[in-house]
């Protein structure tokens, strides 16, 4: 389980960030930062904060609740024409910063999920696996899957057919049929190989 271990050898404020959407064939990629302050969180949420993918979905929503309500924290996305236009992991980058960004404080430090440093503009620690053992990168990545997922919803209701609301825009067996059955969206990241397959 993550703690606060990272943090506090840091010490001072320190920003968790981490990203959702790197791999989907459609839709934004989002990225959270958030700053926990740990005398002012619930015991539930120090107990239940985990990695977003290892949790079952009520619980992610119930822990987001928890977060954005006890914790300063920012969202920041890129979009899908950004995503075509620089990299998806670029554009992940940028994700990241401007989700840092749209913090209402300034945080001392920040730690990321992963090995690359997106220029946050304060030291940063990059750490591998983050959203397993530290805290403040596990709150991040619930806020930014949460966050998403959500997206994604929305955009299944304007576009029917590829269960977004299911899969996040993964490139499942339906998501391919809907494809199939239905071409490319709007939102469909262009230059990700299976969908510039069906383009040409």
């Amino acid at each position: 389980m993550p703690d606060f271990s990272v943090e506090a050898l840091l010490g001072g404020q320190v920003a968790g960030i981490d990203e959702a959407g790197r791999g989907p064939w459609a839709g934004p990629v989002v990225a959270a930062a958030v700053i926990l302050d740990p005398p002012r969180m619930p015991a539930e949420l120090i107990a239940g904060l985990d990695d977003s993918k290892k949790l079952r979905k009520p619980v992610r929503e119930m822990l987001y609740d928890h977060i954005r309500a006890s914790a300063a924290h920012g969202i920041g996305l890129a979009s899908v024409e950004e995503i075509d236009e620089m990299n998806i992991l670029q554009a992940a980058m940028l994700a990241m910063r401007r989700a840092f960004e749209n913090l209402p404080k300034v945080p001392q430090y920040a730690i990321v999920d992963g090995n690359r440093d997106p220029g946050l503009g304060v030291p940063t620690r990059c750490l591998v696996g983050g959203d397993a053992r530290s805290l403040s990168i596990a709150a991040a990545s619930i806020l930014a899957k949460v966050t998403r997922d959500r997206i994604m919803e929305g955009l299944a209701r304007e576009f029917p057919g590829y269960e977004w609301e299911k899969n996040a825009g993964y490139g499942t067996k339906r998501h391919q049929q809907g494809l199939a059955e239905n071409g490319v969206t709007p939102h469909h990241r262009r230059t990700f190989a299976p969908i510039a397959k069906i383009l040409k």
